[in-house]
């Protein structure tokens, strides 16, 4: 197999060569056709993100072919088109585990961060933390559904049900989120770097009401807001736009220092909450929900070699939509 390496912290990915790794029992082994790259993957590759298992594979969003089976695997089949996700295993025992909260798990493992990831051109997982993905769609489209959409859809129901929806950053995940947002009847209010007029003209297509810059103020106030950029000093802005008893997500797994605030801005009944995480039920929900909705992603393919590239143009905003590499056909 070949993959893209992080050897070391802020260096770029080196193209390796390895054996095939073999699945052990419980496991499966992929043959990897898409791979999203995510804000996590750059969260990873610059050391935001703490003790990362090195060298590793990065890559969390993977689309592929099960290409080997272990043993005691049931319900999945050779030739299978499935998802592999950033949650790549829990201990089901811990307290979190036990009251259905995994995404908390105590000792988890995580694709492309402490288990190698979808950045090669093969993969292993554990067989229970995977999605069948069907036979509909391309590789290249589905592979931002796997974080991007897991975790948009995760903090769009912790936002609640509110009409008038915030979204801060509109990248990959908001692109998506937007799309199920919109046919859901609510009205969308789009927050971009300011003066990302390709950005705010994107989220208009998508069905955003309103789109401009995180520095400017919508015409109405909003329900709740999605804080998807991992921009600290977002939150008092999110905070000061929303409603009374409106709620403020804050999505990513990293975000710089949040300053300090007035605590007229928390007062009255607003909430300020983070996701972690997903569960493999909100895989199971959002897959069923994003075939319903029938979500259309915007994607830029790289070839797999290309993976600092790509991870280049996130790093400096150049992408609508998302980035997937594509692994050479071995």
């Amino acid at each position: 197999m070949h993959a893209m390496v992080l050897s070391a912290i802020g260096q770029p990915l080196v193209w390796q060569e390895r054996p095939d790794p073999q699945p052990r029992d419980g496991e499966i082994r992929v043959a990897v056709t898409a791979c999203g790259v995510c804000r996590t993957d750059l969260h990873v590759v610059d050391g935001e993100l703490p003790n990362p298992r090195l060298p590793m594979i990065p890559g969390h969003e993977i689309v592929g072919r099960i290409d080997a089976i272990g043993s005691g695997v049931k319900e999945l089949e050779l030739g299978m088109r499935v998802g592999i996700p950033w949650l790549g295993h829990t201990c089901g025992h811990c307290p979190y585990c036990l009251s259905g909260h995994e995404n908390l798990c105590d000792a988890p493992l995580f694709t492309g961060y402490t288990r190698d990831g979808g950045y090669a051109t093969r993969v292993v997982a554990d067989a229970q933390y995977v999605f069948p993905l069907g036979e509909k769609g391309r590789d290249q489209d589905l592979a931002p559904l796997l974080c991007a959409g897991l975790i948009g859809w995760r903090s769009l129901v912790m936002a609640g049900d509110g009409k008038n929806l915030g979204l801060y950053g509109f990248g990959a995940a908001a692109h998506i989120i937007a799309q199920v947002a919109h046919k859901q009847g609510r009205k969308i209010f789009a927050f971009t770097r300011p003066g990302d007029l390709p950005a705010q003209d994107f989220a208009r297509r998508l069905g955003a009401v309103w789109a401009g810059g995180s520095d400017e103020t919508t015409p109405e106030l909003l329900d709740a807001a999605i804080i998807y950029a991992p921009i600290g000093p977002l939150v008092p802005i999110a905070l000061a736009a929303v409603k009374k008893g409106g709620t403020v997500v804050c999505a990513g797994i990293h975000m710089s220092d949040i300053p300090s605030f007035p605590y007229d801005l928390l007062w009255e009944e607003r909430r300020l909450v983070s996701v972690a995480n997903l569960t493999r039920q909100d895989g199971l929900d959002f897959l069923r929900v994003a075939a319903q909705t029938k979500v259309v992603t915007a994607t830029k393919g790289y070839p797999l070699s290309e993976a600092n590239e790509a991870l280049a143009d996130l790093r400096a905003g150049r992408l609508q939509g998302a980035a997937v590499l594509i692994p050479p056909r071995e």
